[in-house]
């Protein structure tokens, strides 16, 4: 189970990756990031990504009254499409209380977009924090 550092060395292993994060979308906070940042500034793109993650999992529109039971956030993940690239949004699902994500930014023309939503799934669900 990879810590923030391994997972995101292992995100940016992906074919396209440009930079990654992990991210707090209460405090829209970047708790580690990699590679580079779609504005120059990881804290910024942080900030602006987790008020796209909260909308998504507050809306009722995109997350509708989950299970009874059921923890963690109410949306497995996110993609923007941009012309130049791709943005994933993979929410963590933990044992507690849990408002991080892992962001990838892809590279439009050399990404997998597939392979990096399957990837950043998988990563997700191993991720240790603590």
């Amino acid at each position: 189970m990879p810590g923030i550092d391994a997972c995101l060395q292992e995100a940016m292993k992906l074919p396209g990756a440009r930079g990654a994060a992990i991210v707090d979308w209460t405090s829209g906070l970047a708790l580690g990031t990699a590679g580079e940042s779609p504005n120059g500034d990881h804290e910024a793109t942080a900030a602006e990504t987790a008020e796209l993650a909260r909308a998504a999992a507050e809306y009722t529109a995109f997350a509708p009254a989950v299970a009874a039971g059921h923890k963690g956030p109410p949306v497995e993940d996110l993609i923007v499409t941009t012309h130049t690239g791709y943005h994933l949004l993979s929410f963590v699902e933990t044992t507690f209380d849990s408002s991080v994500f892992l962001h990838l930014w892809l590279d439009r023309d050399t990404g997998n977009l597939a392979l990096a939503r399957l990837r950043l799934g998988q990563l997700a669900e191993r991720l240790v924090l603590g």
